[in-house]
């Protein structure tokens, strides 16, 4: 008998997208590549059943999709005034430069920033990525010959796999520190705290009109806001917690600090 192509091709897409959807047997490394020296981007646990990705696999692999949300890091470098990031940089697994990157930045991605490590800023990516696995191997049945059922052998069930839970490290927010390593000042960095008014009737007026108080309500740096619009409404984020892009200096004899605000966006 023949089969229609048509047919054929259609049974054999079936049963690709029957076995993708198969729950894992064991814990599963996803790559960025459909290799296995290519770095891995997650990790898919036993049980878990993969999305299929649209497109075609190389013969062993199988492209699924990873819904997110991800935890990434990108370098201050590549974080924009708008607290974006710059459109072909890496979303970064790690704080680290040779961290494996989940993917590179696109226009319009949905960032949320969730905290703040020397060099670089952490963010919460609402996007799907593309990832590959081994395709999970089905082996034959084995076939039994009859055996009266009182002379077979017990069948032990392998026992579970259980996996630690994974929980998430707690945003800590503590005195803001500026976003760096301490190197050159004159570098743009990130700043978050309390944006707060200097103004007092019963002192002296401060060298500058706005302070950055920390979660102790502490100042621990001038904002100077004369690169700002004229009309942009300084008021409204008295008392708020916002992050100021600029850069940072010492006044006062190195006593206290000054970040020159290019930017200022409420946390």
């Amino acid at each position: 008998m023949k089969l229609n192509s048509s047919l054929f091709a259609a049974l054999l897409l079936g049963a690709a997208a029957s076995l993708s959807a198969a729950p894992l047997a064991q814990s599963t490394p996803v790559y960025a590549k459909p290799d296995t020296s290519s770095p891995t981007i997650g990790t898919l646990r036993a049980g878990t059943e993969p999305i299929s990705a649209t497109g075609i696999s190389p013969s062993g692999w199988t492209a699924i999709t990873l819904t997110g949300p991800h935890e990434v890091y990108a370098a201050n470098n590549d974080v924009t005034k708008g607290l974006d990031v710059r459109p072909g940089a890496p979303y970064l697994l790690d704080a680290k430069a040779n961290a494996p990157a989940l993917a590179l930045a696109e226009k319009g991605d949905a960032l949320t920033i969730t905290d703040y490590r020397g060099k670089w800023t952490q963010f919460r990516l609402d996007k799907p990525v593309t990832g590959y696995i081994r395709t999970p191997s089905r082996a034959a049945a084995p076939v039994v010959a009859s055996t009266p059922a009182d002379t077979l052998p017990a069948i032990q069930q392998p026992a579970p796999i259980v996996e630690p839970a994974q929980t998430a490290a707690p945003v800590t927010v503590g005195r803001a520190a500026p976003v760096g390593d301490g190197g050159s000042s004159a570098l743009p960095r990130l700043f978050q705290g309390t944006f707060t008014s200097t103004y007092s009737p019963l002192r002296p007026r401060r060298p500058y009109d706005f302070q950055l108080n920390d979660d102790a309500g502490s100042r621990y740096a001038y904002v100077d806001v004369s690169k700002l619009l004229a009309t942009e409404q300084l008021n409204k984020y008295i008392g708020r917690t916002v992050v100021v892009y600029g850069t940072a200096r010492s006044v006062g004899g190195g006593r206290e600090m000054v970040v020159t605000a290019e930017s200022l966006q409420l946390r």
